[in-house]
């Protein structure tokens, strides 16, 4: 994982437009969030989060980032819990735990033979989320 300090917005500006993404203050700021927090927010937390220091960003600014920067595959959209989609910025394949306790989100990381798989028995593969639910360690003990 990258060294929070080191996510400067220059580099999180260069990441958009590797991916064909003009690097609008909202955008680097919505990214450079979830690259910082790792929390595996919903837009409604990003909103709130960032909204005390840009009074001007509406929540469909928000939701509008998080649908481009997940179509240009900056980001992936979980559906791994039945209230909300969360974000999370995609920095190395990984996997997802939903404890059933807590509510807590984990990043899980195996073997990344799954992230290159692109067909399976003649389907073409464009997405690949592998989502757990059970009791994290810290709930267990």
């Amino acid at each position: 994982m990258m060294d929070p300090n080191q996510i400067t917005t220059e580099y999180v500006g260069k990441i958009l437009e590797e991916k064909g993404v003009k690097p609008s203050f909202q955008r680097l700021s919505v990214l450079k969030y979830l690259m910082k927090s790792k929390n595996h927010p919903s837009v409604d937390k990003i909103f709130k989060a960032l909204s005390q220091d840009i009074p001007t960003l509406s929540k469909t600014t928000v939701y509008n980032t998080l649908n481009l920067l997940t179509e240009k595959g900056i980001v992936t959209a979980l559906n791994i819990n039945d209230t909300e989609v969360l974000y999370d910025y995609i920095f190395k394949p990984h996997a997802h735990l939903l404890c059933t306790e807590c509510g807590h989100v984990y990043d899980v990381f195996l073997d990344d033979s799954f992230s290159g798989i692109k067909e399976i028995d003649g389907h073409i593969i464009s997405e690949a989320q592998i989502n757990f639910k059970g009791v994290c360690k810290k709930c267990h003990n």
